[in-house]
């Protein structure tokens, strides 16, 4: 049933009233004071939704429960188990909310936890986090439909490893150091140079900095050709294990008149430079401090100094 059904309640000041209430929406029962609000969605509604709810319960746990008394209604169908919450809180710590006072608080941290899919709050990208093979064969499958897509011509596909994202810096020391363990080429701002080349960098600006890791051809020819597929396949384990090395998690594949696609086996966002912790419950907390907001700590309340109370602006200096 999608709506709840009330015929004859006469609970309180209530004058024999039949209404029906959609489910799923937000309802608003409204009136001047003294109209019977409460006692239709209190004193009616949730009072049988409880009744119901408790009566289903075993002996056992309704002593601890307690039976409300049935109100004075004829009938009410399509109810539910409900939850009551009073606008007069009896509690005004600012850590009291509706979902701890219903303790649905827990369940939700849980839930967004263990089966949510965490977004960049950036670009509002899924961020995924990928194993080694998982991250293999997303790459096979982009080389193998590449090649049916460009039929005409052996296309290149190049693997890189982006060991800086967007910082400041002339990086000397670590292009020396790439030269010292044998790599040969760099992509610096989508440009390529030659380990040896004199790359010159601007201290002030943010630069992105990719190492070749390696570099293959492949034909529409080719990919049909299972020894190919499995040389292939081979080819790219150590590639791939050695740009998540060097990169701390991340592979770039870049493919001929294509933009690049990037694989990351951790819980980050390579494009905007973001990373996240391991997704754990006490995270959706704002009583822990991962979890709260920076600006209220999770309180929910700014405590500021408001101007207009601290200087009277109709009084002068002297007056004041």
């Amino acid at each position: 049933m999608d709506k709840i059904i009330v015929k004859g309640a006469r609970e309180h000041n209530l004058q024999n009233v039949s209404v029906e209430l959609p489910k799923n929406k937000l309802v608003v029962i409204t009136g001047v004071s003294g109209s019977g609000k409460s006692s239709l969605a209190f004193d009616t509604i949730y009072a049988e939704g409880q009744r119901r709810y408790v009566e289903s319960l075993s002996t056992y746990a309704r002593q601890f429960l307690g039976i409300m008394d049935k109100p004075d209604v004829d009938s009410i169908e399509g109810l539910s188990p409900a939850i009551s919450i009073d606008q007069k809180s009896s509690s005004h710590n600012p850590r009291s909310t509706v979902g701890t006072i219903t303790e649905i608080y827990d369940y939700l941290r849980l839930l967004f936890a263990r089966i949510g899919h965490p977004h960049c709050p950036k670009c509002s990208q899924e961020i995924k986090r990928m194993s080694l093979d998982e991250i293999i064969e997303k790459v096979r499958i982009q080389i193998l439909n590449h090649c049916q897509t460009e039929k005409i011509k052996p296309q290149k596909f190049i693997i890189y490893s982006p060991i800086v994202r967007q910082k400041k810096g002339e990086f000397k020391e670590l292009f020396i150091n790439l030269k010292s363990k044998g790599y040969t080429t760099v992509r610096v701002d989508n440009k390529i140079f030659n380990i040896d080349d004199d790359i010159s960098l601007i201290k002030t600006n943010k630069h992105s900095i990719d190492v070749m890791i390696d570099q293959l051809t492949a034909s529409y020819s080719q990919i049909k050709d299972k020894i190919f597929v499995a040389n292939l396949i081979s080819r790219l384990r150590p590639v791939v294990e050695q740009s998540l090395s060097l990169s701390d998690g991340l592979v770039v594949l870049s493919k001929s008149n294509s933009k690049d696609i990037l694989f990351s086996e951790k819980f980050s966002c390579p494009k905007c430079n973001l990373s996240l912790p391991e997704i754990e419950p006490r995270m959706f907390s704002f009583n822990f401090p991962l979890g709260a907001c920076e600006k209220c700590k999770g309180l929910g309340t700014i405590y500021r100094i408001d101007p207009d109370l601290v200087i009277n602006k109709n009084i002068s200096i002297n007056e004041g």
